[in-house]
């Protein structure tokens, strides 16, 4: 199952398959910033230049890529499944249970789509910012609901897919 929404390139799903495709890459690109920036502070610790704020950043950082991951992961069936229940189930099921995966996920990103867009409006109506840095905390929240918008479609383009093949 894994790639097989993927695979369409044309039209709008292929379209929205390459968007969640390169969201995905962008959010590899923060983690890897991340890395590089703890190298460097282990580095500048050691010789008495630590990077400020390196915590901060890590954590908004690994928030926003592990974000940025999970349209992909729904959009490919890269998510965790227990392959030990469904090893032996017919091809009607298994497209009934990946029907029921994507409402679930449809249902889960609606949801924090709707929570963490208003964790975003009382993050910057209370002016929240990090100690060292003063890094506003809402604007984490940007990429992270582009993420969840995408999860959303994904799970919708898999739902489609699923009814299909029933």
């Amino acid at each position: 199952m894994a790639d097989m929404h993927l695979a369409s390139g044309t039209g709008p799903s292929g379209l929205v398959s390459r968007l969640i495709t390169g969201w995905a890459l962008l959010g590899g690109l923060v983690l890897l910033a991340v890395v590089l920036m703890n190298t460097w502070s282990v580095i500048g610790n050691q010789f008495g230049t630590p990077f400020p704020g390196d915590f901060e950043m890590t954590e908004v950082g690994i928030c926003v890529a592990a974000f940025a991951f999970l349209p992909y992961c729904q959009l490919s069936g890269a998510n965790v499944t227990a392959d030990i229940f469904t090893s032996g189930a017919s091809p009607f099921w298994l497209a009934i249970f990946s029907l029921a995966a994507s409402v679930v996920a449809l249902a889960f990103s609606a949801l924090l789509l709707w929570r963490m867009y208003a964790g975003l409006l009382d993050q910057k109506n209370y002016e929240y910012t990090t100690a060292i840095l003063q890094f506003p905390h809402w604007l984490a929240f940007i990429p992270i609901l582009i993420s969840l918008a995408l999860l959303a479609v994904a799970s919708i383009m898999t739902l489609a897919a699923s009814a299909r093949q029933l």
